[in-house]
């Protein structure tokens, strides 16, 4: 009897002993089973949010890059040495200028409104002193047109434009008006010591920041106290030419309430500045003459 309830204590203590070893093999299988679901969502979680960082900064870059060609492709500033695809002729004969605009394939090209004119012509007499701001007309197939009389001079004439998916430099283009009057490279042109211009009994005088090289300058028009009436889309207008006229600039306000602007010099000089401001109707153009050091 006593050996009978051995054998069965024995075999209870195997069977016990078996459903232990199972359980925890069981146990052993679903946590392995457990930590690969749980590493494999982790890299699934992980993924996710790399995959979600990359499209957020692609997003990021893309629009910091359309903000970039925006400001490149702008109308205010052509300073930056583009390569030009289009080739610009002007002519001038008895009272009508006729302005020629084609790309390399002999194409006219499309052109976008900039500030309410498909096209700005500014015309400087050789020595820099008679300025002229017009706006010819498209007539069809690259040419544009305006009646203008202009008087017997020298001229250079830049075509301030803004094509669509073509690089566009303005460069000055020669324009003789009656009699050849000579070269007037290298003008002899005078600092301003009074940057205060009267026209039309409206008073503006100009003020600068530091006029250093290759860092932005600011130039702020005081009109008295008079604000200037919009003029093509913007409180005003500056043109600017170095002493030689080739070097040229066409800036806006940085401001909707003041007559500030700002540009950047790449080279010490001599250079025209003209502010172009509405008053009564009227367009008046105050020309200061300054040095970039």
């Amino acid at each position: 009897m006593k050996q009978k309830n051995m054998v069965t204590w024995a075999i209870s203590a195997i069977v016990y002993l078996g459903l232990v070893i199972g359980g925890y093999t069981v146990y052993a299988s679903l946590d392995r089973n457990n930590e690969h679901t749980d590493t494999h969502d982790e890299a699934k979680t992980n993924g996710n949010e790399e995959k979600k960082f990359i499209n957020e900064q692609a997003h990021k870059d893309n629009h910091i890059s359309q903000r970039i060609d925006g400001e490149d492709s702008g109308h205010s500033d052509h300073v930056g040495q583009l390569e030009n695809e289009l080739v610009t002729n002007v002519k001038y004969k008895e009272g009508l200028i006729v302005i020629d605009v084609k790309d390399k394939d002999q194409n006219s090209p499309e052109l976008e409104i900039s500030h309410e004119k498909i096209m700005h012509l500014i015309i400087v007499s050789a020595d820099l002193e008679d300025y002229y701001h017009v706006h010819p007309e498209d007539k069809g197939n690259g040419v544009y047109t305006l009646k203008f009389d202009l008087p017997e001079n020298s001229y250079k004439a830049f075509v301030d434009i803004k094509p669509k998916k073509l690089a566009y430099r303005v460069s000055p283009i020669e324009l003789q008006v009656g009699k050849d009057h000579g070269n007037h490279e290298g003008n002899s042109l005078k600092v301003d010591t009074n940057l205060t211009k009267t026209i039309n009994e409206k008073t503006v005088e100009l003020n600068t920041s530091e006029l250093g090289i290759n860092k932005a300058v600011t130039l702020s028009f005081d009109t008295k106290g008079i604000t200037p009436e919009p003029y093509l889309g913007a409180l005003g207008h500056v043109v600017i030419l170095d002493d030689k006229g080739e070097k040229f600039v066409h800036v806006h306000p940085t401001s909707e309430e003041q007559a500030q602007f700002e540009t950047k010099f790449d080279k010490p000089g001599i250079y025209k500045v003209w502010g172009e401001f509405k008053f009564d109707g009227k367009v008046n153009s105050y020309p200061f003459v300054i040095e970039v050091k």
